[in-house]
């Protein structure tokens, strides 16, 4: 008779490859380090291949989860089994990746200021939850040599993911916090090289990543350790359920009061809903486990009640989102929740019938297998061209505004901008059309304020559209002087790319202070522009046709008393304090007073 073996737990006839497997786990990180190190460096420099965004993309997010894939499987699956498993999640991730720089258009998301175009954090989110839970599917099944495992597999296989990922992001945490004490006792001394190493990229990235490959190695041959926090976590959670229980039912016993007009008042009463549908369901899975563990009856009895309560709660935000969508049709947002609204349905009706059943609800076994499955499913359609929410809604948007149920006064253009994404610049770009077709001036104009709008939330008639809407919210020094016409027929959105402008030139609300100053010397004044909300300071240059472009920024390099805005206490420029060095070849270097950097310079 033989003993069983533990998932996940490495057989007595692999130990002696555990030396081996450490070292390939180790080496592992040390490389995925390395890798990430020099993607970060070729975004610092926008060099060759960051420029590239449908190939930086997916390489970064292969570089990022493959290697964790390889981590983890090394001892649990057979050399063909993971290297199949890795490169299919690999194709998968590059896939996705591509897709989703594709679908943004011309409005990347970008790293920092530079010109790198990175993968939205949407699909990392998911893609990361996604990743987690195929992984623990693929390596339950490698385990009972099974399609589909046995649940208890799965129960044992997720758990222990669960844990080692959440135990080794804190070895990590620990170890920097290690590495930051050492760095400040050698600094007690005056010994500042540790100080220094821990804060270049070429170090902290490699020794991250080989600092997690080290942790989910040790957590891997360490079951005992694993199930014994996880048995923890689950007797405290499951003494939560009784609680949960008791509000969520006397919530629901109280709408029959209230009625459901406070809830649509809030406009957010299908996510709260949702949110207490996840909340039962994990404290249900924490009292039911995987079904063999022992459990009090006030638990017990918590557990088949709170089986019932996901079945209202769903309906109620369905109901929800049915009434915004016939209302106003379907957006991005309204999309991923009706997505969320699929799965809890699953869930909620799945556990109904387990509660209604006799016995310690067995049913949920099957439940909690086949919904892993649709939610596998659900995030490729959302994140792929067969079921993207950006173009659903815009088709959606464009339906309504065709069948009059919206006119297109009242229309979000800014919507389609911003949130349709290639899909809604298109369809942009064609309205646009159709209103220089039919001469509909008016339209045409608020299409031109709607592109130039640099965020979201600006609105259409707050952008700056005349030389004299913008001269009237400048105001303009020395007294006397006045800015010259070009400057205030400039659009100043496209003269000046990414550059974080004063807000006044591109927001008629906002207010500026403008000063005509020869900054570089030439004999001809440049302008500086000066935000009265906001930090941002601009120098504008006039070219010798007449364009405008930006010049330089401006920031404190010495703190003191500033008088900016007031009429006699007017600005001029003064030399550098020191110069700027060249080492040949073309690549200078500024210099900068030291501790001015870090320097308080709040306040007016």
């Amino acid at each position: 008779m033989h003993a069983a073996v533990q998932p996940g737990a490495a057989p007595a006839s692999e130990s002696s490859a555990m030396p081996r497997i450490a070292l390939l786990r180790t080496g592992i990180g040390l490389v995925q380090g390395v890798i990430l190190y020099l993607l970060y460096l070729v975004a610092d420099y926008d060099v060759w291949p960051a420029i590239e965004p449908l190939l930086f993309a997916p390489v970064l997010l292969v570089a990022l989860f493959a290697p964790i894939l390889l981590i983890s499987g090394l001892g649990h699956l057979t050399r063909r089994q993971v290297l199949a498993w890795v490169s299919t999640a690999a194709v998968l991730v590059a896939a996705l990746a591509v897709y989703d720089i594709w679908r943004m258009g011309n409005m990347p998301e970008r790293w920092n200021d530079s010109h790198v175009t990175m993968p939205s954090g949407e699909l990392c989110v998911f893609l990361a939850a996604s990743l987690f839970i195929a992984h623990a599917l693929v390596l339950s099944g490698a385990h009972d040599r099974r399609r589909i495992a046995a649940y208890a597999t799965y129960f044992e296989i997720a758990w222990k993911l669960g844990v080692q990922l959440a135990f080794s992001g804190l070895f990590v945490g620990i170890a920097w916090a290690a590495l930051l004490l050492g760095s400040e006792l050698f600094r007690l001394v005056k010994i500042d090289f540790l100080w220094k190493l821990i804060r270049e990229p070429w170090f902290g990235i490699p020794v991250t990543a080989f600092a997690f490959s080290s942790a989910m190695h040790l957590t891997d041959v360490r079951p005992a350790i694993v199930q014994g926090i996880r048995g923890l976590l689950l007797v405290l959670a499951s003494w939560i359920l009784p609680v949960l229980t008791l509000i969520v039912a006397g919530f629901l016993a109280s709408l029959p009061f209230t009625g459901l007009e406070p809830l649509w008042a809030t406009r957010s009463a299908a996510a709260v809903l949702l949110c207490a549908d996840a909340a039962l369901v994990i404290l249900i899975n924490a009292a039911w486990q995987n079904g063999s563990a022992p459990v009090v009856r006030v638990i017990r009895l918590s557990a088949r009640l709170a089986a019932l309560l996901p079945v209202p709660l769903t309906a109620i935000a369905i109901y929800a989102l049915a009434l915004r969508v016939g209302e106003h049709g379907w957006t991005v947002d309204r999309i991923v929740a009706a997505a969320c609204m699929l799965v809890a349905s699953c869930y909620a009706i799945g556990y109904a019938a387990a509660a209604l059943r006799k016995g310690w609800l067995a049913l949920l076994a099957r439940v909690n297998i086949a919904t892993a499955f649709v939610v596998l499913g659900t995030v490729l359609l959302l994140f792929s061209p067969l079921l993207d929410p950006a173009r659903v809604s815009v088709n959606s948007q464009l339906a309504r505004l065709e069948a009059k149920k919206v006119g297109i006064d009242k229309f979000d253009l800014a919507y389609l901008r911003f949130d349709g994404q290639r899909f809604g610049q298109e369809a942009l770009a064609r309205l646009d059309g159709a209103a220089a077709t039919s001469g509909d001036q008016a339209l045409h104009e608020r299409i031109a304020a709607v592109k130039k709008m640099r965020w979201r939330w600006a609105q259409e008639e707050d952008q700056v559209q005349t030389p004299a809407a913008l001269a009237s919210k400048v105001r303009v020094l020395p007294e006397g002087t006045r800015l010259p016409d070009s400057f205030l027929r400039t659009d100043w959105t496209a003269a000046t790319g990414d550059i974080y402008l004063p807000r006044c030139l591109v927001t008629a609300s906002a207010r500026c202070t403008a000063y005509l100053l020869d900054v570089n010397g030439d004999g001809k004044d440049e302008v500086l522009v000066m935000d009265e909300a906001h930090p941002w300071s601009l120098v504008v240059q006039e070219d010798a046709e007449g364009r405008w472009h930006a010049l330089a920024t401006m920031s404190v390099v010495k703190c003191g008393r500033t008088e900016a805005g007031k009429a006699d206490a007017l600005p001029r420029t003064v030399a550098p304090a020191l110069p700027d060095i060249d080492f040949g070849g073309g690549k200078r270097y500024q210099l900068s007073p030291a501790g001015s950097r870090d320097r308080d310079c709040s306040g007016p």
